[in-house]
């Protein structure tokens, strides 16, 4: 009788156990949380994105990606998966799909057309900030010399960012590891350090919202940089999500054919990231290269905009 008793109590604390956790597992996330959420995601998974990043064209196994992130097989896909809403393949088939299809479109192909006509293909992010303000000469010129700059950290999908604006608009977004809040905001300093930055982590929560959380309004940004930078930034506003191109690409884009080199540099000067698509620019072989906020997010930002833009057949396949 006692252990008859013993078991009732047990299965009722079992019971009200699972109905806490279902309660909790219902309950529907705030946007603030849901971004809370992604970036703790993101930064348990940098270390398999990065791993990714470099051998996405061998499909490597579920084990493989687990063990380079340090977790098992389990935890991982339902880590994985719930950050990018698709599984580690579905993840790696979409970017070897997207990769295949940019290399199968040369000359005045369909990417060539959409290029020249400014299409953006369905990605809402492309769409939501080709809205752009240039800086006059005289504010690069001086380094930023008169220019409030309001500027903070705030959680995103791909770890901590930091942001900066202006009265016209975003100038800059980068990310960061923790730990690496000071070298991060130091590297956003450092582009207009003449000009007066007031912490204010309350709007950058509000950009990191709009940026990430949808809405559909247009967010301005602000390019403050040299002409051949800027010509290079635009170029890559014309890259549809989904898709890459080549230096040698985005160079004879911004009008000076050959100039790889100097584009690339320009490239991996662009102080807004995501928003202005560096992360689109691979190699004339096809690696994903080196990319000024970490490798690994190059690969989770290229990941996340080919799994949007897949045809349904390979995401229900994959």
């Amino acid at each position: 009788m006692r252990g008859g008793r013993k078991n009732r109590a047990a299965e009722g604390l079992e019971r009200a156990y699972k109905g806490r956790m279902q309660s909790a597992s219902t309950s529907p996330e705030t946007p603030d949380q849901r971004l809370e959420r992604q970036a703790s995601d993101y930064q348990r998974m940098a270390s398999a994105l990065g791993w990714l990043a470099e051998r996405w064209r061998d499909r490597p196994s579920l084990d493989a990606a687990a063990a380079a992130a340090g977790l098992s097989p389990f935890h991982f896909q339902r880590l994985f998966t719930r950050w990018a809403g698709v599984s580690p393949r579905t993840f790696v088939a979409a970017i070897a799909h997207a990769q295949a299809r940019s290399a199968l479109e040369e000359g005045e192909s369909v990417l060539g057309a959409a290029l020249e006509a400014g299409l953006s293909g369905p990605s809402r992010l492309h769409d939501l900030f080709i809205a752009h303000e240039t800086a006059t000469p005289g504010v690069v010129r001086r380094r930023g010399q008169g220019l409030a700059i309001s500027w903070g950290f705030a959680p995103t999908p791909f770890g901590m960012g930091v942001f900066a604006e202006t009265d016209l608009g975003l100038c800059g977004l980068g990310f960061f590891d923790p730990g690496e809040e000071a070298h991060a905001f130091e590297d956003m300093r450092r582009r207009w350090p003449a000009a007066q930055w007031v912490r204010r982590d309350d709007r950058a929560g509000a950009a990191s919202a709009k940026v990430f959380g949808g809405g559909g309004e247009p967010f301005p940004l602000v390019l403050m940089g040299p002409p051949f930078h800027v010509q290079v930034w635009k170029a890559l506003l014309r890259i549809p999500a989904g898709r890459t191109a080549t230096y040698a690409d985005v160079a004879a884009w911004s009008g000076r054919p050959g100039a790889f080199r100097a584009a690339g540099a320009a490239v991996g000067a662009n102080p807004i990231s995501l928003l202005i698509p560096c992360h689109r620019a691979i190699a004339a072989d096809g690696r994903l290269t080196g990319y000024h906020w970490g490798l690994a997010r190059k690969a989770a930002m290229l990941g996340v905009e080919a799994v949007e833009t897949a045809p349904a057949g390979l995401l229900g396949s994959a």
